[in-house]
């Protein structure tokens, strides 16, 4: 491999791998929210959270309808967004493999 190859492949590696982290991170803050129903979810700084998740979590509550009128959906895209780090950036995932 060439290092420009290598090199696109490290910076590949570290965004997808930020990226992952972020919305990880955005899907739990999503899960405190789902204890707080009076948050007006269009006010600052709720939007920030919910604009990038809302996508994601949409069509997922049709799949997966309330449990106990709790909202799991944030959890199970948790576990997808983690599995899917793990496969790509993990300790012996696709990317970093060939990074290495």
């Amino acid at each position: 491999m060439t290092a420009n190859n290598l090199q696109l492949l490290n910076i590949l590696n570290i965004g997808i791998s930020l990226l992952l982290v972020v919305m990880t991170f955005l899907f739990i803050i999503r899960i405190v929210l789902t204890w707080y129903p009076q948050v007006e979810s269009q006010k600052m700084p709720f939007s920030l959270v919910i604009a990038p998740t809302e996508p994601f979590l949409a069509p997922s509550r049709k799949l997966i309808p309330p449990i106990g009128g709790v909202d799991i959906t944030p959890i199970v895209w948790v576990g997808i967004i983690s599995l899917i780090r793990e496969i790509l950036v993990g300790q012996q995932g696709i990317i970093t493999m060939l990074v290495s």
